[in-house]
């Protein structure tokens, strides 16, 4: 038996939501374990494509943002979405997205007017993942443990003993932490072990998905290239991403109804009737990622010292890339909340606002994947049936079909939405002060600083970014350098919270902030706005680090 091994967080499961939440908790200065059961250089399955805005946000602030973008698809592949009769079919519309090459400075179309530094990226996974494994293996306080499985665990007012086994040589692990967080999946262990269910849809639809290698198949295309190329005709509608920008594909054929039989359905015919192949062409499969969409929540995210994240709290519709999106941002929001604690200057209690602010987030933006998943289904089925026609007719179905696809899809593949808009809005940790914040769709937002919301991006005038310029922890946006900040600096330094002031000169930020100071979290939220501190600024330190027995929602001043 194996010496109990120790760190301050232990996290199972090393996919992009582990390995993001274990850099930037070792980048805030503690100790991490991360446990795996792939070997080290395994790769992931080809599962998700999409890498958001706000992600993207993340990972520059963790200094891995330049090595994704550098990776996937070559960077003059065209990042568009085509709609088509089929692969090789006729196109119906497009909506065009700029590749990885043009991405930071295209102009016009849909998808270029990100308010951020960091735009989407396409990206599939099997890309995305080692680029994370080497940031993460190389960032001191990072310890990656490959091959091993944890089976079990306990905990008591001290910390947490968890025991599992290497899978090499069948020994026993024994590891000491003080908080273990499960970011292992849909079938999460530790989900399970700390008694938390999932609720809500458990079948929206099954999808028979094919990760295949075609070299000739991009040849065989009347059009321009496209990341994502739909197939919609009334015989068999399914989607194909283009994984290497080459030669492999993933291809995703959505079953009907009364297909339930992932097996049953002839895979090869669809993946011809998909592609508008005859049987001269020639691929190879690689893998079956066959997929059952849901929407299912836990119950509760946190048992005292062991949390969840990510697809171990949550699972729906891939709708906008927001199911590892969405799990990256809950790792996001409790990296700083284990950190606080973890250095002393926020207690115990701070923690419960890592579930309080993110369980509501899953009924805010789920409903939209939701939603549109409805909405493409009865897309699908509703296929016009002259729609591969020529002539007149066929041509007037085809752009009839291309309009409401494009004016259905623009709002998925351009979520700035979806991405920005969402708030927090009864959380024990933020200073609300009335004001509601904006409505949001899947595509539009307003950028706002209700206490709550994502702090407003803008560029300064010396052409840094605001975020490149905040500090790692709190930061106090001034915008009148006249309004004296140090009773906040004097009470903040007395109870031990680290807080930048950073004194905002941007043209930008005049139409964005109408409060002199604004306070932002470490994970870039409003915590509080004024145009002059508090009478009793150490209130609001205490309440902004989870030390005042005060819990408010948003629609009630403070």
């Amino acid at each position: 038996m194996n010496d109990a091994l120790s760190a301050q967080v232990l996290i199972v499961g090393a996919g992009p939501v582990g390995l993001t939440l274990a850099t930037d908790l070792a980048l805030r200065g503690l100790q991490v374990l991360v446990a795996e059961i792939r070997q080290r250089g395994e790769p992931p399955s080809v599962k998700c494509n999409h890498t958001s805005a706000r992600s993207m946000e993340i990972f520059r602030r963790l200094g891995v943002a330049r090595a994704l973008r550098d990776a996937g698809l070559p960077a003059d592949y065209p990042n568009d979405v085509s709609y088509r009769t089929t692969f090789t079919g006729e196109e119906l519309s497009r909506i065009p997205i700029p590749a990885r090459k043009d991405r930071y400075t295209a102009r016009g179309g849909p998808d270029t007017w990100w308010p951020t530094p960091e735009p989407p990226h396409r990206i599939n996974q099997i890309y995305l993942e080692p680029v994370l494994f080497a940031h993460a293996e190389a960032t001191p306080g990072v310890r990656i443990l490959n091959r091993t499985r944890i089976d079990d665990f306990t905990q008591d007012a001290e910390g947490v003993r968890a025991t599992g086994v290497d899978l090499e040589t069948g020994e026993e692990v024994r590891v000491r932490c003080d908080y273990l967080i499960g970011c292992d999946g849909g079938r999460s262990a530790v989900r399970k072990g700390i008694g938390a269910k999932l609720s809500g849809t458990d079948v929206v639809g099954r999808v028979q998905s094919t990760y295949f290698r075609a070299p000739d198949l991009l040849k065989r295309a009347k059009h321009e290239r496209a990341w994502a190329t739909f197939s919609l005709n009334p015989r068999r509608s399914g989607n194909v991403y283009a994984i290497d920008g080459r030669e492999t594909f993933l291809l995703h054929n959505y079953l009907r109804a009364d297909e339930t039989d992932f097996e049953a359905v002839d895979r090869d015919a669809c993946i011809r009737t998909i592609l508008g192949v005859g049987p001269d062409f020639q691929y190879e499969i690689i893998s079956k990622e066959d997929w059952i969409g849901r929407r299912l929540v836990a119950d509760k995210f946190r048992d005292r010292r062991v949390f969840i994240c990510g697809d171990a709290s949550h699972l729906w519709i891939p709708m906008a890339g927001y199911g590892m999106n969405a799990g990256i941002a809950d790792a996001m929001n409790l990296s700083w909340l284990l950190a606080a604690r973890l250095k002393g200057w926020a207690p115990e209690g701070a923690l419960a606002a890592y579930e309080a602010e993110r369980l509501p987030i899953t009924e805010q933006v789920s409903k939209f994947a939701m939603n549109h998943a409805i909405a493409l289904q009865k897309e699908r089925e509703g296929v016009p049936p002259g729609i591969e026609e020529p002539g007149p007719a066929g041509e007037a179905a085809r752009a009839a079909a291309g309009k409401a696809l494009y004016d259905l899809n623009v709002k998925q593949y351009c979520c700035a939405g979806l991405n920005f808009g969402y708030f927090y809005d009864a959380s024990p940790l933020i200073a609300y002060d009335g004001e509601a914040p904006p409505a949001y769709t899947m595509d539009q937002f307003t950028p706002s600083t209700v206490p709550g919301c994502r702090t407003p991006h803008v560029w300064l005038d010396d052409g840094r970014s605001l975020y490149d310029a905040m500090g790692p922890d709190y930061t106090l946006l001034r915008f009148d350098p006249g309004t004296d900040a140090r009773p906040l600096q004097d009470a903040a330094a007395r109870r031990g919270v680290p807080l930048t002031v950073l004194d905002v000169k941007s043209a930008e930020a005049a139409g964005l902030y109408r409060h002199a100071l604004v306070l932002s979290r470490p994970d870039q939220h409003v915590a509080w706005r004024g145009d002059r501190l508090p009478q009793d600024p150490l209130a609001l330190i205490d309440l902004v680090r989870g030390a005042a027995n005060r819990r408010k929602p948003n629609h009630e001043t403070t």
